[in-house]
């Protein structure tokens, strides 16, 4: 089991590094094609921070493990508003001014609604990935809309400006682009084989490793990207972090394994996942949307989203011990009988 530990370990590290140099280059991109660092914040600088999850769920689904696939999507979520927002807030509570913020609490909170309808029928098919993917497109759409809209007054326009990559001429940022999207495709292949053998060994679904160990590594530039933020007093973007992150692991992370891999996935998802993430983004709804005023998350909120995140792993732990795992390919081939 060494060579599946470091495989991870390996894994993990390279992901957090390739994500960055693939952050630094399509800014630095887009910067020097002339577009606002606010629609650079929020689309690219966004996208990139989830580009470890899909590369990820990418190599799950093609190795023909979309438990872990789909594991990793709703786990990230999961650890996103639980353990990295949770433990932003015990660090440096959260003070959320951005309008811009405001308007993309209704639109996560549509987007996980949207994604439960889509699953409610236990398969998770083509027309479903297709349908995750228009969605990306019409998000992408509205944001960069809404950041338009207020781009001079919002807050968060002056804390994106200060956390912008530092340009770079464009022949080092297609390099750097293209370094970050190797890194990306070889830290996500070795994880994957690790995770994989790792959980094969101990008698573990692929969706619990997915859901934990995978889930939390995968959502370490998301905790690095926020905790600094937060430190420098730059809440709106602590925040939007998370937001943007959620939204793209719904609908371009999940997208994969319905695309790569379509078929039934583990009952679970819909009786034990769904309603988790769900009920931690309405806790993020009402803690950060202030009503008629700033929204605001205390050192006890996070505390709550953390016990939130610890409890439901623990669920996650109990569970995997007690229910023997079924044969890899049973609920799937169920599946693919329906699907077909």
């Amino acid at each position: 089991m060494l060579l599946e530990i470091l495989a991870i370990i390996a894994g993990f590290a390279l992901l957090v590094w390739g994500a960055d140099k693939f952050v630094s280059g399509a800014s630095s991109i887009a910067n020097n094609l002339g577009l606002p660092p606010m629609i650079i914040g929020l689309t690219i600088v966004g996208f990139g921070t989830s580009a470890p999850e899909v590369l990820v769920s990418t190599m799950a689904a093609i190795q023909g493990n979309s438990g872990l696939a789909i594991g990793n999507a709703l786990g990230s979520n999961i650890a996103n508003i639980g353990f990295i927002l949770g433990c932003t807030a015990l660090i440096a509570p959260l003070c959320v001014r951005s309008e811009t913020l405001r308007r993309e609490y209704p639109m996560l909170l549509a987007v996980c609604l949207g994604t439960l309808v889509l699953l409610l029928d236990g398969i998770l098919g083509v027309s479903d990935g297709l349908i995750l993917l228009v969605g990306l497109v019409a998000m992408l759409f509205a944001m960069v809309r809404i950041s338009m809209r207020s781009l001079a007054s919002d807050p968060m326009n002056a804390e994106i400006i200060a956390e912008m990559p530092e340009t770079m001429s464009t022949g080092k940022a297609v390099f750097s682009f293209t370094l970050g999207l190797a890194l990306l495709l070889f830290s996500s292949r070795i994880l994957v084989w690790g995770a994989v053998n790792i959980a094969t060994a101990y008698g573990v679904s692929d969706l619990v490793i997915g859901l934990t160990i995978v889930a939390l590594g995968t959502s370490l530039p998301e905790l690095a990207a926020s905790i600094m933020s937060a430190l420098k007093n730059e809440h709106d973007i602590a925040i939007g972090n998370v937001l943007g992150s959620n939204m793209y692991n719904l609908l371009a992370v999940l997208a994969m394994p319905g695309l790569i891999a379509p078929g039934a996935f583990d009952p679970m998802v819909l009786s034990r996942d769904m309603p988790v993430m769900i009920g931690l983004t309405l806790a993020l709804f009402v803690m950060g949307y202030g009503f008629g005023s700033a929204g605001r998350i205390n050192r006890f909120e996070g505390l709550l989203l953390i016990l939130a995140f610890v409890g439901y792993q623990a669920v996650l732990f109990m569970q995997a011990k007690e229910v023997p795992v079924q044969a890899p390919t049973a609920y799937y081939q169920t599946a693919e009988q329906h699907y077909i």
